[in-house]
């Protein structure tokens, strides 16, 4: 299993721990991602990061796709991979109707749609085979839609460049099913290993419509686990329920919210009920308070080295390959390398 420090973002302010990225690459760890949500980009902090590091791969776990152009997207990442020599990775994600309409001003569309046409185009630009031309529900190029000119002209990439490897952040059985279809790897959002029975399916039909002997050997999970050492599990879990609460109670409409039916399927109906309720009236104390410690806990390792070492081969048995480590303790990542190391040596 390789592993990767997921650094995310931070809210309203940018916290970008180099220092500790720089010790992760030192770990041996395999990449670093970067996320973002209606504040800081996903791409800026990459750009900066490929210039105070060496080896560490660059990943974007997420960038938005309905925030930018199909050729936008080829062209930054690719932008970003030469400066780089070769280190990135493309980590897309659709986001939701509040996020899509609300702050990016474009309608939301047919999201699974998109997804797949995104996925197209990107890779017919990074080939320059041809000037690029497409013809989709979502996308055409050159745009011949309402207002269009006329003058549009098929182009191809100046830059030679190469074919990125592309991940998708997917939830739903049609989108889960696609990824594995057209991409590189998945970024399964609330992953927990006791649930891989509900995704497998999924993705093996996936492989089955890609063709060409596509198959799990293809194939990269990069799953996110907080970890987090410590005595008290109660008090590390505790540390996660406000994220937790704010996706499954607030991040969507209260008859729309992806997380909050991630939750339901899990087993845990009732408390997603609850925690909505009481994030949506404003009283979101409480609704921290409602979320289970089981549920945080299937998602994450967490408390003494011994603990966190008994869980950890549960991730690679369920199918993952990179472990994305959410982590700003030192001794959480060396604690990581050291189990991941120990298990190459035991399974080699």
């Amino acid at each position: 299993m390789r592993l990767g420090l997921n650094v995310g973002y931070s809210g309203s302010k940018i916290e970008l721990p180099v220092e500790l990225i720089r010790y992760a690459e030192s770990l041996g760890y395999d990449s670093v991602w970067t996320a973002e949500a209606y504040g800081s980009d996903a791409v800026t902090p990459l750009a900066y990061l490929a210039a105070v590091t060496s080896k560490i791969r660059l990943g974007t776990a997420i960038m938005q796709i309905p925030a930018r152009t199909p050729a936008m997207t080829a062209m930054t990442m690719s932008t970003l991979d030469a400066i780089s020599g070769g280190r990135v990775m493309v980590g897309l994600g659709l986001s939701g109707p509040q996020v899509v309409e609300g702050w990016h001003g474009v309608p939301y569309g047919r999201p699974a749609v998109r997804m797949r046409e995104y996925v197209q185009i990107l890779r017919k630009i990074w080939a320059r085979d041809e000037p690029v031309t497409y013809a989709g529900e979502e996308y055409r190029l050159p745009y011949d839609g309402p207002r269009a000119t006329g003058l549009g002209k098929p182009l191809k990439s100046i830059l030679h460049g190469r074919q990125l490897p592309v991940y998708l952040a997917t939830m739903g059985p049609v989108n889960i099913r696609t990824t594995a279809e057209i991409a590189d790897g998945w970024l399964p959002i609330w992953f927990s290993p006791r649930r891989m029975p509900l995704f497998r399916p999924h993705l093996e039909e996936g492989f089955r419509r890609a063709g060409g002997g596509k198959s799990w050997r293809d194939f990269d999970i990069a799953a996110g686990c907080t970890v987090a050492v410590g005595h008290d599990v109660g008090a590390l879990l505790a540390q996660q329920k406000p994220f937790l609460a704010l996706y499954i109670g607030g991040m969507g409409a209260r008859e729309k919210n992806f997380h909050n039916e991630m939750a339901i399927k899990y087993g845990y109906g009732d408390a997603a009920q609850r925690i909505q309720e009481l994030y949506l009236a404003g009283r979101k104390r409480e609704a921290e308070a409602a979320v289970p410690d089981e549920l945080a806990d299937e998602m994450s390792l967490v408390g003494p080295p011994e603990r966190i070492r008994a869980r950890f081969r549960d991730w690679e048995d369920a199918g993952v390959t990179t472990l994305l480590v959410q982590s700003r303790q030192p001794e959480a990542l060396r604690l990581m390398a050291e189990l991941a190391g120990a298990r190459r040596e035991e399974t080699a």
